[in-house]
């Protein structure tokens, strides 16, 4: 009699098989939902869609307090500051000091300006700090009481008709920090899209020979992907999204969203040439293939969903924008898929460069056994020879990482046609790279009594006098109801550079806990840099509680879903080396500088805080689609003959031509976005691309049969006591 298992097994097997089916019988229907689905969605995301800013909100942090401080103490002073830089090639700023002021009075009065300063001082008055030596550039501090980035773009054409006169008169004009992100241009480049879809046209029509089924998984990912996307312009009206959010959902849903389409139309055609009738055929592909999809599906969000153990909220929204993409892509593939499948019938191979191939055929009883089971049987007599040569290719690989060095990466790393560039280069020239990042001090004297405020000062100004690694600080100054004291700390060095991390922890560490000594007074970091420098120190520090998350939970489900503990140990070991040997390339291209340059990089980075975690999370959940797809055709023919070393032939002849496309597509899709302006989509795009090469090739190629044959039927081992505890998952049907 069938266990409970076998029987929900076979019941949601059921019910893919009749979903599969009634949409490739209803196909009409089917593909009109979507599309009046499609229209819907991208009209109101036109009408109401939110928009996307990089808000690096951190409560609880020092320099979330700080700024607390100074908004309660000095509203004026304790917004998101931004620069508007000015520059006159033929002489003193003085000479324009009208349209300065002119400009300045104009900024004060716009919306949400609590501030701006004029860096040409008053008659009489002395030097503001904020024009260079020679008068020739100089920058007005303008504070804003929301992130500037969130105002939308409409908002920089108010900012460009204040600063209007200055431009009629000669003068250069550059905006700085949050508010030059903002005044990017607004241009969607689709070349990076384009460049991976004609990869993939290639890919699919050598692998498979067929025109039509070389352009259904494209067509139907890119509807995913747009559908996807309209939906998280949706949610971003009530929630604050990553300004990278959309790119980064548009990569993962269009990877996964192709490689789903794939499986399910190489298990359709397969059954298709076996003589099936066309839509009992795409049920059946969504009854064993779609199952797979489901699972692998699940799987992904699951690791993206891990993100929030980071408990910051922009990191956890990164993984939910991107997760958006991947429910629209697995509906896809298990609706609009069928659904085409079964308008286009048997004409799917009507137009083909090739004679038409689906999945391989052979393995463990069968006839046929192609050059792919060839390989396994190789690997089969030298294993430990396929083993050996995989870890040493990974471990060169890794090299790098272990110089890894986590940061933000500044302005000055953008291109020259970003007006934010081209502000940090100016300010560079006149006041030194480290006024692109000022470090600002807070101390709250509140409840220290008024007699000894004199004293808290001057200690101060001791221990802020003569620190390493600052190029200036100010002495610290009374706000107007003098419960705070404010200074400016200037570093040597740029803020992305690791001599501004030293100063701000030496600051913080040291000489600003010296001076409040004995005192009542608290002392804070805060601004921009301070934040930014808050949030590598926050993320590093949970980095490893990310990667326990998701390693465990590839070890977990593996073992759910094939029932072996040994299985499930190499699936997470495996994980680790991939990802290793693609945080090394990441290090050595951009922080080592190895091809950044080539990429539109200017200079050496650091690696952005957020992109390990990132990358770590989604590698997981995208090897685990050729895990499971690789692993499901072994242990079926395991289950079957009890064979273990003629399964892993078997499974590799079965599925090596659709995962070797699949990845072909995915690494095509992923290395495009590598011509992005964004030097953080560069980094997830190349990475990404690595990992999945690096998986697809060296692990699936070399360590998975050499380890699986090493392990032989011990793979499958699992106590008894815990096969009754965990459920069961059947992801073939």
């Amino acid at each position: 009699m069938p266990s409970s298992a076998d029987r929900t097994a076979a019941d949601s097997a059921g019910r893919l098989r009749r979903l599969g089916e009634w949409c490739a019988r209803h196909a009409v229907v089917v593909v009109v939902l979507w599309l009046v689905g499609l229209g819907a969605l991208h009209g109101l995301q036109n009408s109401f869609g939110g928009t996307y800013s990089d808000d690096f909100s951190l409560p609880g942090t020092q320099s979330d307090k700080g700024k607390q401080v100074l908004q309660a103490n000095a509203p004026a002073a304790g917004g998101t500051g931004a620069q508007v830089v000015l520059h006159d090639a033929r002489g003193p700023l003085t000479g324009v000091q009208p349209q300065v002021n002119q400009a300045v009075a104009a900024l004060q009065q716009l919306p949400h300006v609590l501030s701006a300063s004029n860096p040409l001082p008053a008659a009489g008055q002395p030097p503001t700090g904020a024009l260079s030596a020679d008068g020739t550039i100089g920058y007005i501090t303008v504070k804003f009481n929301v992130t500037p980035s969130t105002l939308g773009h409409a908002y920089v054409a108010q900012v460009d008709t204040a600063v209007a006169p200055l431009r009629a008169a000669g003068v250069q004009v550059e905006y700085g920090g949050p508010l030059g992100e903002l005044a990017r241009p607004e241009t969607r480049d689709f070349t990076s899209e384009a460049i991976g879809f004609a990869v993939a046209v290639v890919v699919l029509l050598i692998g498979f020979g067929s025109l039509i089924a070389a352009g259904l998984p494209l067509l139907t990912a890119l509807i995913s992907v747009i559908v996807g996307l309209s939906c998280l312009s949706l949610v971003a009206i009530a929630f604050t999204f990553a300004s990278v959010s959309p790119t980064l959902a548009t990569m993962i849903g269009l990877g996964v969203g192709i490689d789903y389409a794939l499986f399910l139309i190489t298990r359709h055609r397969q059954l298709v040439m076996d003589g099936e009738e066309p839509a009992v055929a795409a049920g059946r592909a969504v009854a064993t293939s779609g199952r797979a999809v489901l699972v692998s599906g699940c799987t992904v969000i699951v690791a993206l969903a891990g993100l929030y153990v980071s408990r910051v909220s922009f990191i956890g929204k990164l993984g939910a924008a991107a997760a958006v993409t991947v429910v629209t892509a697995v509906l896809g593939a298990l609706t609009l898929v069928p659904a085409l499948l079964g308008l286009i019938g048997r004409r799917i191979d009507r137009f083909h460069v090739r004679t038409p191939v689906a999945e391989g055929t052979g393995g463990p009883g069968g006839q046929a056994q192609g050059g792919w089971h060839r390989y396994a049987q190789r690997v089969e007599r030298r294993p430990w020879w396929f083993l050996v040569g995989g870890v040493v290719v990974v471990g060169v690989l890794a090299i790098p990482l272990f110089s890894i060095r986590l940061g933000h990466i500044g302005d000055g790393a953008d291109p020259t046609s970003f007006t934010d560039r081209r502000a940090f280069d100016l300010i560079s020239t006149g006041f030194g790279p480290g006024a692109n990042g000022p470090l600002t001090v807070v101390v709250d004297q509140t409840a220290v009594p008024a007699q000894d405020r004199a004293a808290l000062a001057a200690n101060l100004q001791k221990a802020l006098t003569g620190v390493p690694g600052a190029a200036s600080i100010s002495p610290p100054q009374p706000t107007g109801n003098g419960e705070v004291l404010v200074a400016t700390a200037i570093s040597t060095t740029a803020p992305q550079d690791a001599g501004t991390t030293r100063l701000f922890n030496h600051l913080k560490d040291d000489a600003l806990p010296q001076a409040v000594a004995g005192t009542q007074a608290k002392a804070y970091l805060t601004g921009t840099t301070a934040a930014q420098v808050d949030f590598l120190e926050l993320i590093s520090a949970r980095l490893a509680g990310i990667i326990a998350v998701v390693v465990g939970l590839a070890f977990v489900i593996i073992l759910i879903v094939f029932r072996g503990l040994l299985v499930a140990l190499k699936a997470a070991v495996l994980n680790l080396l991939s990802i290793a040997a693609s945080y090394g390339v990441v290090v050595a291209v951009f922080q080592w500088g190895w091809g950044g340059p080539a990429l539109g990089v200017s200079g050496t980075v650091p690696i952005e805080s957020y992109v390990p975690m990132m990358m770590f999370a989604i590698v997981f959940g995208l090897s685990m689609d050729y895990e499971i797809f690789l692993l499901s055709r072994v242990h079926e023919a395991w289950e079957r003959t009890g064979d273990s070393k003629g399964s892993v032939a078997h499974g590799l002849e079965i599925t090596a031509r659709v995962i070797t496309c699949a990845a072909l597509i995915m690494v095509s899709v992923f290395a495009a976005f590598v011509l992005s302006d964004n030097i953080v989509v560069k980094m997830l795009g190349l990475g990404l691309a690595v990992s999945v090469l690096v998986d697809a090739t060296v692990v699936r190629l070399l360590l998975v049969p050499a380890v699986m044959t090493l392990l032989g039927s011990r793979a499958w081992w699992l106590p008894a006591w815990l096969d009754r505890l965990l459920p069961h998952v059947d992801t073939e049907g």
